[in-house]
């Protein structure tokens, strides 16, 4: 529990004290905000928003369980040209050219410039455990009220129940989190938009941004720094257990959007295996006690993979970015087939995993990195604790149709996203040592290839196939010479040896980029990105090896 009302001494208000801070905070007490108190009177602002599309065909699962009308439909909002994140209208303060001065005075003028308008203000949980829950305060002008809507659905709100949980949770002194959202905003020195975030004090600023994946992520930026000042490894990726007869079997995987991680997730193996599921995108895990705790009930999707029959479709909540068609009958249905644009989006219900949970107590046997990396095989296995958490730490990905790219970016780039979070604003050497722990207390470490090795591509059933040997322990992992810390699988198809020469330079190459990664960081009086020696050493270990 964190509250900004409750501060107990003066240390913990200074944890939460800062010009940003109180710039932020103070916006959510003006006479033009409306509380909006639950998810009934969220869902009857966003149907009566102009451009609303009801999907009358399309009658949600089970409302009243969550909080919605028992009559309540599917809501269709669609954005105009932007449809994904934008990383290059990040800015952290405490960055390098990050100045206090400039960016607290376009906040406060970006305030003022709200005060003829009505604003909304919202409240949810983030962390589902009384272990680690944290409220978050959400603001945004009148005629955005289906992204207030698709906040309040995809993290927790405050039903009767959780308020009593929250009210017993663990107490963090920490601040609640504070987002103030201007999606209308404009500057001319922020073209591309402004998402600022002052994270030491839990409070950001969305300005220009209409994506609905800005306000979620933001919002899961700020806990999870506030999950690594706490003692956990904050995670952007899935948590599954395996419930097998002979015991169980818990296993993550990190990867970017479209990376693989929501279907490796959600993957039902042919109903071989009784699975509990944590999430899909978001989790902690406690350094000490190695729980794992997950961040939001809902799941974020594309809905490009989920065609307009498909009986997931059920669990929606919220769509954005899609098409819609009138049948016959005469009601609206969605198109989900990325027809109209790329990214098409959808809230979907905790309901849509049937065993899912919101805690799970046992240690994960397993760490998946998903890269899409041409010159890694379809799995390998680390056997140092530094080289697994160093590839971790340089997870080799490409960009996907999630991402909006400042002009000049290469889409097809190989680029590193340590720990596939690209919404860390702490020392990524915080979770590099987590990570290294995990391993070095047993944990096994993997690298799954989910895109190309060299030229042929590796399909969903070659990376399922390769995790269900592992998890039944059929997996027979070979030493892949000349590596001492790296062993392979052979898989049918995949030709994994080292002796085609140019093979082994582009290997070699793709490793020097991440040791250049370590290399300049480390060198750097200002990075975030830096990581110890051991990291470098692991990674020159392998380039000498191979040659």
């Amino acid at each position: 529990m964190a509250s900004i009302e409750n501060y107990k001494n003066d240390e913990e208000f200074k944890a939460i004290s800062s010009r940003i801070r109180s710039t932020i905070q103070t916006a959510f007490f003006g006479n033009n905000v409306v509380r909006v108190r639950t998810v009934a009177e969220a869902y009857s602002l966003a149907k009566r928003s102009p451009g609303t599309i009801e999907l009358t065909g399309m009658p949600i699962y089970k409302p009243e369980e969550q909080g919605l009308p028992k009559d309540a439909n599917v809501l269709l909002f669609n954005d105009g040209a932007i449809i994904g994140r934008c990383a290059a209208a990040r800015r952290i303060l405490g960055d390098p050219g990050v100045d206090i001065g400039s960016y607290s005075g376009k906040l406060r003028e970006a305030i003022y410039a709200t005060r003829y308008r009505k604003m909304y203000h919202a409240q949810a949980v983030v962390g589902l455990d009384k272990d680690f829950m944290v409220k978050a305060h959400f603001l945004i002008p009148e005629m955005h009220e289906n992204l207030l809507l698709s906040w309040m659905l995809n993290f927790q709100y405050f039903s009767d129940e959780v308020k009593e949980l929250y009210k017993n949770s663990r107490h963090l002194a920490e601040g609640d989190i504070y987002i103030f959202a201007d999606p209308d905003w404009k500057h001319q020195e922020h073209p591309l938009g402004l998402t600022f975030f002052d994270s030491e004090n839990n409070c950001a600023a969305l300005l220009g941004m209409r994506y609905f994946g800005e306000h979620k992520k933001a919002t899961l930026t700020l806990a999870w720094g506030t999950a690594a000042r706490n003692g956990y490894a904050s995670c952007h990726g899935g948590l599954k257990r395996y419930n097998l007869k002979n015991g169980s079997y818990t296993l993550a995987v990190f990867g970017l959007s479209g990376s693989g991680k929501s279907t490796i997730t959600h993957a039902k193996h042919g109903g071989k295996y009784d699975v509990t599921v944590l999430h899909d995108d978001a989790f902690i895990i406690n350094a000490q006690g190695k729980y794992s705790i997950a961040m939001e009930p809902a799941y974020f999707d594309k809905t490009q993979d989920y065609p307009m029959n498909c009986e997931d479709n059920k669990f929606i909540l919220t769509l954005q970015n899609n098409g819609a068609v009138k049948y016959a009958d005469g009601k609206l249905y969605p198109v989900t087939e990325d027809l109209r644009n790329g990214n098409g989006r959808a809230v979907k219900s905790k309901l849509w995993t049937k065993n899912r949970v919101d805690r799970i107590n046992d240690p994960i046997n397993a760490i998946f990195w998903l890269m899409k990396d041409p010159t890694i095989p379809p799995v390998i296995k680390l056997e140092g604790a530094s080289l697994g958490a160093c590839m971790g730490a340089t997870l080799a990905t490409k960009r996907t149709s999630a991402e909006r790219l400042a002009p000049g970016i290469d889409p097809d780039a190989l680029v590193v996203e340590p720990y596939a979070n690209p919404f860390r604003t702490y020392s990524l050497e915080t979770d590099y040592h987590r990570f290294k722990d995990l391993i070095k207390d047993g944990v096994n470490c993997y690298v799954l290839n989910t895109g190309y090795f060299m030229s042929k591509k590796v399909q969903p059933h070659h990376t399922l196939g390769i995790i269900e040997a592992i998890v039944e322990g059929r997996d027979k992992f070979i030493n892949w010479a000349p590596f001492t810390d790296i062993k392979i699988m052979e898989i049918d198809g995949f030709d994994c040896s080292l002796e085609n020469k140019a093979y082994r330079e582009v290997f070699i190459k793709r490793f020097k980029e991440r040791l250049e990664f370590v290399r300049s960081n480390k060198n750097s009086k200002v990075s975030r990105d830096k990581l110890p020696d051991d990291a470098l050493s692991s990674l020159q270990k392998v380039i000498d090896e191979m040659r």
